[in-house]
């Protein structure tokens, strides 16, 4: 597997399994499917509700807590958010049954952002946490975060695929050190990603599917990704992505069917940032 240097040097690997919709009761088979098919990042949330499952998986994989990279995800905290987010942290640690985690991002740039951030510091400092970083940021929120905090976040997860590329952002982050991963990055088959006609083209010339071609679109451009499959026959072509590089030509014909805009929602609407702020995890 392929990885990236963090801006702490921290190794990531450039392609990881996620959970995100996948149901508490089937992510424990899910996430053994995908160790057992080579995966070693493992992306969850608090948010996602399947936290438990994940760490059953890991606990029942055998494999060494040193070849793992595990990722989870701090929800919007009430006041007092430093302590709270301790608790939080605290709270996913147990459910995955481990005593530290690879990467802790902040799911949503809202609530008490910096008293969070600061909780954050502290969890990596103590070694709770490897490296923190962040979710959802928009340049204005990082920029923010970087100038006015001790530690610059090292990964920021957001929506990235061949309709929403990120380009502008990608080269800003890759300025100030922050590590661009995607989320969506197949965005859930809209705009009838895998019957695209381009991206199919560009598979045929290598054998490889369109899912396979976005996967290695995204490493190729060292962005992180987190593909999710419940089926194990799906999970091992996506991990098969690189064997083949795209060239140039064809790096420039994908960055054509960029919209520039979201697919799925807006951290700028007002509608947005009050569900998501307001959303509260059952305990």
């Amino acid at each position: 597997m392929k990885t990236v240097t963090l801006n702490n040097g921290v190794e990531m690997p450039l392609l990881g399994f996620g959970v995100y919709q996948i149901p508490a009761e089937d992510t424990e088979r899910t996430v053994s499917d995908a160790l057992a098919a080579g995966y070693r990042l493992l992306d969850t949330a608090a948010a996602y509700g399947n936290e438990e499952a994940v760490g059953r998986a890991i606990k029942s994989s055998g494999i060494p807590r040193g070849e793992l990279f595990v990722t989870t995800k701090l929800w919007v905290q009430d006041a007092p958010a430093e302590d709270n987010t301790k608790r939080a942290l605290e709270t996913s640690l147990a459910k995955l049954g481990l005593d530290h985690l690879d990467l802790y991002l902040m799911h949503q740039p809202f609530g008490d952002v910096y008293g969070q951030w600061r909780a954050m510091e502290a969890a990596h400092r103590e070694g709770l946490t490897r490296a923190i970083g962040v979710a959802n940021f928009y340049p204005d929120r990082l920029i923010d975060l970087i100038v006015n905090n001790e530690i610059t976040p090292a990964v920021n997860q957001i929506e990235t695929h061949p309709f929403f590329q990120r380009a502008d952002y990608h080269a800003l982050m890759r300025e100030h050190g922050v590590q661009h991963q995607s989320w969506g990055g197949f965005a859930e088959g809209k705009n009838d990603l895998f019957t695209n006609p381009l991206l199919a083209g560009i598979g045929k010339e290598y054998g490889k599917s369109v899912a396979q071609v976005v996967l290695r679109w995204l490493t190729q451009r060292d962005v992180i990704t987190i593909p999710k499959s419940v089926r194990a026959e799906r999970m091992a072509e996506n991990f098969d992505v690189f064997d083949f590089d795209l060239t140039d030509e064809q790096m420039a014909q994908i960055a054509t069917l960029d919209t520039g805009s979201s697919l799925f929602f807006d951290h700028h609407d007002p509608e947005i940032v009050t569900w998501l702020a307001k959303r509260r995890l059952d305990a």
